[in-house]
């Protein structure tokens, strides 16, 4: 058995050095080993309806799935996401040229990284930012430019002056989220249209990554990007079950865009996972054709828990901006006499028995991110009030 000399060059590709094991990875294996209850990573702690796991297992039997589905996913679920964009958006989709199924939205941000983007493109991306889009930007050989969120009046807000001066001749594409993780900002309107207008002025393609579209809350409206002048042709729409449906263990999400890009996306696509989650396919097919008064429950549900888990933690004595969308809460620990987001959450466990993630992680400017922290609110209504007991204790 040889060893390697201490001059050999490190095994990890040098575009992924800067990333290491996934906050969410560690803070979960943390929650573990304490027992503290975890708020950190982003999945429920029940499964969605009972009749789309029972239309998978229905797929399971019948044999439909078992084997490579279509590559660009199986007619049904593709027929479904289609309507789904009709429906809800009027956004007309072919679902033979226009839609492709992915192994979850982590997937479909990857394809559409790796297929759009070539080494020097600048990808321009809201900040902060789910933590693949960095490592996907890196992979494609590209440069991520970040625009920083910033708290105002409440909430995170984007400055568009500061969107436009990040745009710059060797921009390729933007990466957005919205509603945003983890900050729960929702993109307005007025920020959208201009947005689509910076987009078609500076010829850019855009990305977004719009998997919480079914959860907005109070007067907050999801508007898709794709249906603002001149942007269906320019525009990747990024969608997912795991969000809306809670199986995110199934990894099903999707993308809509015109047939130009949905094929360039499809080419990178094939060799990642090439089909993916076969059965569940044709239960999320059903999923999306359930009866509004599901997405109209879902979201009062997730409403009522975002309301416990933000006055709780209000109680506690953080800074809390109330999401206008998305299961998280991002709260300020300055309040607490606390500033640095990672060593907070490191000891929170031990301190309150709960789990949260620091959202510098999702900053390239740390310094920004450092006194914020993220709570996941899609748990069970008994385990968010032993939760906000337990955070109670530091304001004692």
């Amino acid at each position: 058995m040889t060893s390697m000399s201490s001059s050999a060059r490190p095994l990890l590709n040098r575009r992924l050095a800067e990333f290491g094991t996934t906050i969410f990875a560690e803070m979960s294996a943390l929650a573990v080993r304490t027992g503290a209850i975890n708020l950190g990573q982003g999945f429920p702690d029940t499964d969605g309806p009972e009749e789309i796991r029972e239309a998978a297992v229905r797929a399971l039997r019948d044999g439909r799935g078992n084997q490579y589905p279509p590559g660009p996913g199986v007619p049904e679920l593709r027929a479904a996401v289609a309507d789904h964009q009709l429906r809800r958006y009027g956004l007309s989709y072919d679902p033979d040229t226009e839609v492709l199924v992915t192994a979850g939205a982590t997937e479909a941000i990857a394809a559409a990284l790796l297929a759009l983007v070539e080494p020097g493109d600048e990808v321009v991306a809201l900040e902060p930012y789910y933590d693949s889009y960095a490592a996907c930007v890196a992979m494609a050989g590209g440069t991520r430019v970040p625009v920083t969120l910033r708290p105002h009046e409440g909430a995170f807000r984007l400055d568009l002056d500061e969107l436009r001066d990040a745009v710059t001749d060797r921009t390729r594409l933007l990466l957005l989220n919205t509603p945003h993780n983890p900050t729960g900002t929702v993109l307005t309107r007025p920020e959208l249209a201009a947005i689509a207008e910076l987009a078609v002025e500076r010829d850019l393609l855009v990305v977004t990554d719009e998997v919480y579209e079914h959860l907005v809350f109070d007067t907050a409206e999801h508007i898709p990007l794709a249906s603002f002048p001149g942007m269906r042709e320019r525009t990747v729409t990024i969608g997912s079950a795991g969000k809306t449906f809670s199986f995110t263990g199934w990894k099903v999400g999707w993308v809509t865009a015109a047939p130009a890009l949905l094929t360039a996306v499809r080419s990178a696509k094939q060799y990642l996972t090439y089909v993916a989650s076969g059965p569940f396919q044709y239960a999320v097919a059903e999923a999306l054709a359930l009866p509004e008064s599901y997405f109209a429950a879902y979201r009062q549900d997730m409403e009522a828990k975002r309301d416990l888990l933000a006055a709780g933690l209000a109680e506690a004595g953080f800074g809390v901006y109330r999401p206008a969308g998305t299961y998280f809460v991002t709260t300020d620990i300055r309040p607490l006499g606390e500033r640095d987001g990672f060593a907070f959450c490191r000891s929170l466990p031990e301190r309150a028995g709960v789990v949260a993630v620091p959202n510098a992680v999702f900053y390239d400017h740390r310094e920004e991110g450092a006194p914020f922290v993220r709570f996941a609110f899609c748990k069970r209504l008994p385990v968010l009030q032993e939760a906000v007991q337990r955070l109670k204790t530091l304001a004692g």
